[in-house]
């Protein structure tokens, strides 16, 4: 299983999620900081799940660092959130 496909399955398992997209941004890296050959260490994630309703936006990328604390202790570097309820991300679009 990739780095990704394991974010993907922690994710909706932990957050039942109405949308979520897990980006592999590592091309857009190499040779920064952090970054690995391979690449699957710059991460860009979108969630919108109710889960998020009465959070503030720290509680909410804390629930996600620690559910990601694995992976985020070994190969990825940077993780970018957008960690949304369903009012707010209608209120985007």
């Amino acid at each position: 299983m990739t780095i990704a496909e394991t974010i993907r399955t922690k994710l909706e398992a932990a957050f039942a999620p109405q949308s979520l997209t897990v980006k592999d941004e590592s091309s857009l890296h190499h040779g920064h900081a952090g970054a690995h050959a391979d690449g699957e260490t710059h991460f860009r994630v979108t969630i919108v799940s109710p889960m998020f309703d009465g959070l503030s936006r720290i509680d909410r990328h804390r629930r996600v660092h620690e559910l990601l604390d694995a992976e985020l202790k070994g190969r990825v570097h940077a993780l970018a959130l957008t960690l949304l309820t369903p009012d707010e991300a209608a209120k985007r679009m």
